[in-house]
């Protein structure tokens, strides 16, 4: 059984990690990634979601009829999306201000619809929550490993603190939309390298 839970636990970490394994979750992956300090906020706020919706989903999955079940998971995730855009507005105001409309669309996010079909509703409630917390942590590692080399790249900085000194010319491109699709794509292919080997 503990065995099981760590390998639940352990595959969203690197055979399952959401943007670079599944390639899922890539909208927030490129919009909200222009700093480390977004890309975490919204990895910890996904993986809230995420471990909340897996757990009710799994803890509902003999009641929730099976004709009605994505329309079910839908409403559990929103709640849970609602009580975190609260939690954000009370207690990270200026990082909630920051992801804007990224946070409410975490409800379409098919990380989370995916997780609860293809795994909470078909299994207990531990496992579920190990699954979750696997894909969300390795979710917010990537999230903040894209932002990382966006913004040293884009901004000379880490966490709005000088990486490079004042004599740095940044490379603004790596911060702009188009930067993003490089950075991931690079970032996918030293995944699939390092995967092959």
């Amino acid at each position: 059984m503990a065995k099981t839970l760590v390998q639940e636990f352990t595959k969203g970490l690197w055979n399952e990690i959401p943007p670079f394994r599944l390639v899922l979750g890539l909208c927030p992956v490129l919009a909200v990634t222009k700093s480390v300090e977004n890309g975490l906020g919204m990895g910890v706020a996904t993986t809230f979601v995420l471990v909340g919706g897996n757990v009710l989903v799994s803890a509902l999955r003999k009641v929730i009829p099976p004709k009605v079940r994505i329309a079910c998971f839908i409403v559990v995730i929103a709640s849970f999306v609602t009580l975190v855009e609260l939690l954000m507005q009370a207690y990270t105001y200026p990082l909630f201000l920051k992801l804007g409309i990224f946070i409410p669309l975490i409800v379409v996010n098919c990380i989370i619809l995916g997780r609860a079909e293809a795994f909470a509703y078909k299994n207990n409630v531990i496992p579920s929550l190990a699954d979750g917390l696997g894909i969300g942590i390795g979710f917010t590692l990537s999230l903040g490993a894209l932002g990382a080399v966006r913004e040293i790249l884009g901004s000379g900085t880490v966490f709005g603190l000088s990486v490079f000194g004042p004599s740095f010319k940044p490379f603004t491109f790596m911060v702009e939309a188009p930067g993003a699709f490089v950075c991931l794509g690079l970032m996918l292919c030293l995944m699939n390298l390092a995967g092959k080997k």
